[in-house]
């Protein structure tokens, strides 16, 4: 029997546009079919009319087979490759720098995967330095998961450091720098900076002009710089102001803020400090004081570029090479802190890593694997240009790394019981994945009673249907006999049971179902969908929250899981890649498996001993309509 069951399971294919489970043959003419379909429909669009002849259509068709395409290495050819070649410096050190002021999202994933990539790829290392200059923003919480997904995504920091311990060392070149007569305090408002800086009555491009308080002496600035420092003014009366060039085109140069007064504790400095420097003014030499090679960040930072190498330059440090990539975008969904807040706020969303959100703590707790994250920001490459990607686009690559790494599982999301009057009660043994023998097998009961999906049993039978109904037949997966049902009973509209026969005599159905057996454990699973409704929530009538998708999330409390499950959540995380290198490491997650023909699936953090949650990562095709 169970050598009849292997020989069966191996056979069984899933045809990903219908969702059924057919034999080994039936696939092969399906495919074939729906392949020369679109191979002439192609050949039709691309050929002129009047050359097209059976001859040539089958031409065109036999030279436009696909052929495997080996992955490409983003560091090995293109942008960063010409990036490397203007400073083939070795080792290679870089440095990712994120501000501790909110969650990290689905474009910091390509920025984390460049640094860091970048400094391996070479031989080097990259810093995780955060970037906590603004005590008003930051938060401890942000600390910790900024550093635990890095760790997830299988990255290791030379060191973990923090622009603040630099504050020190700062406050010296600033000191420095109003020394050589290029900083200077000023006590202008707002609008005389406006003013300064060409805006007439808000409308900008007018003649631009240096605040009066450049003309002060090093002595004077010395003492107003600090007294800045001993709290003698309040936020926005003074600030420290680098004296660059006003006549430059570039609003980068025209005398940006170096220090500014804030009313703020630091959370690792205490009430140390009444001034805090600014970004324009910190990063660069926090670049230098860590001897950085390659200073990689995203375009918007272009125009800074010149205000970096000023500074550099002006106080004679080490100088780094900054250069810029195109940003990752996602459409279809929100990115922003405060619009995610308010998601959180108003009850839209569970929380920051809610599997809807594109926020990395919430596309961790959906289950997509680092590894397919990283394949992800790979395949897309790295330019100048930035990237907008539609949802679909990540869905696809997520899918087919699933697809090659994780095992198969049963799961029914809404169970009709069916009972196999002539069944007997029997212990099969079924392959995790019947591709990659090397996922090993496990044992399955089947039982008299068996629970299918409700949606695989219609009360009146149709030509076109090939599921379970009444008088009809239709394979079990992994089971050597098809059943037929022969009644049913209800309560109310509700089908409550179906009763079988096993159909030995019959032909081999061209359908197969999956089942569980009588004493599953009951789960509980969340079908998420896009949160919204468009590609552009923001462009929606009254607001992004007016977009919400009413049925992005589908919950179905009762569904049930085969007895294999226990093992596949023993021996996680799947696959061991990324963060997730070894067995055990991994949080609820990284237990991922295919749900034949519904999805793929991962456990939710919601789950405990007593109730295991589910999420869906992805579907097992394309939704229509994406």
């Amino acid at each position: 029997m169970a050598d009849t069951l292997a020989e069966s399971t191996a056979k069984l294919q899933l045809d990903e546009e219908t969702g059924e489970m057919v034999s080994k043959g039936e696939l092969k003419k399906r495919l074939a079919k729906r392949a020369k379909k679109a191979a002439t429909a192609k050949a039709k669009a691309e050929a002129p009319a009047s050359s097209t002849t059976p001859k040539t259509l089958k031409a065109a068709q036999k030279h436009e087979e696909p052929k495997a395409v080996e992955p490409v290495n983003m560091f090995a050819q293109g942008w960063l490759d010409e990036v490397y070649k203007e400073r083939p410096l070795k080792p290679v050190t870089t440095r990712f720098p994120p501000e501790p002021n909110g969650y990290l999202h689905i474009g910091h994933a390509k920025a984390i995967a460049i640094n860091f990539g970048f400094a391996k790829y070479h031989g080097g290392e990259c810093y995780l330095r955060f970037d906590d200059t603004n005590p008003e923003a930051e938060e401890e919480k942000y600390f910790v998961a900024i550093k635990e997904i890095i760790d997830w995504l299988g990255f290791k920091p030379k060191a973990v450091t923090y622009s603040s311990d630099n504050f020190d060392k700062l406050y010296q070149k600033a000191e420095e720098l109003i020394e050589k007569g290029k900083a200077y305090v000023c006590h202008c408002s707002a609008e005389e900076l406006k003013a300064q800086r060409g805006e007439v009555n808000g409308v900008p491009g007018g003649p631009r002009f240096r605040c009066k308080h450049a003309e002060q002496t090093v002595e004077k600035n010395l003492e107003e710089f600090r007294a800045m420092r001993d709290g003698k003014y309040k936020p926005k009366e003074a600030f420290l102001r680098m004296k660059q060039n006003i006549e430059d085109g570039n609003p980068q140069m025209w005398d940006l803020p170096a220090y500014r007064v804030l009313d703020a504790e630091h959370h690792r400095t205490g009430p140390k400090w009444k001034i805090y420097p600014t970004y324009d003014f910190t990063h660069c030499l926090c670049d230098s004081f860590e001897k950085i090679t390659h200073s990689l960040c995203t375009t918007e930072f272009i125009q800074s570029r010149v205000s970096y190498e000023w500074l550099n330059k002006t106080l004679e440090v080490y100088e780094p090479m900054q250069r810029e990539y195109g940003r990752l975008s996602i459409t279809g969904t929100v990115l922003s802190k405060r619009k995610i807040a308010k998601l959180v706020s108003e009850g839209y969303v569970r929380g920051w890593d809610d599997p809807r959100l594109f926020t990395l703590i919430g596309i961790k707790r959906r289950g997509v694997p680092p590894g397919a994250i990283l394949e992800f920001v790979n395949e897309l490459g790295v330019t100048t240009a930035p990237t907008n990607i539609q949802l679909a686009r990540l869905d696809q690559t997520v899918r087919r790394y699933l697809e090659r790494t994780v095992p198969r599982l049963m799961l029914v999301l809404d169970p009709l019981p069916v009972v196999i009057e002539d069944a007997e009660e029997l212990e099969l043994e079924l392959p995790f994945s019947p591709k990659i023998p090397a996922m090993g097998s496990h044992k399955v009961k089947f039982t008299k009673t068996v629970y299918i999906e409700r949606s695989d049993f219609r009360e009146v039978d149709s030509k076109e249907y090939f599921r379970l109904a009444p008088g009809k037949s239709v394979g079990l997966l992994q089971v050597p006999y098809p059943i037929k049902a022969v009644s049913f009973k209800k309560d109310g509209d509700k089908v409550t049971e179906v009763r079988a026969v096993y159909d030995k005599e019959g032909k081999k159905p061209k359908t197969y179902i999956h089942w569980v057996a009588e004493g599953s454990k009951q789960v509980e699973v969340r079908l998420h969908n896009a949160l919204f409704k468009s590609e552009k929530p923001d462009n929606a009538e009254g607001g992004f929250l007016n977009d919400i998708n009413p049925t992005s999330e589908e919950i179905f409390p009762h569904a049930m899981i085969e007895s294999g499950f226990e093992e596949v959540k023993r021996r996680a995380p799947w696959p061991e890649a990324a963060g997730e290198s070894e067995l055990g490491k991994g949080g609820p997650e990284s237990v991922r498996f295919q749900a034949m023909r519904v999805a793929y699936m991962a456990m939710d953090s919601d789950s405990t001993d007593e109730k295991i949650v589910l999420n869906r990562i992805v579907s097992l095709k394309e939704d229509a309509g994406k």
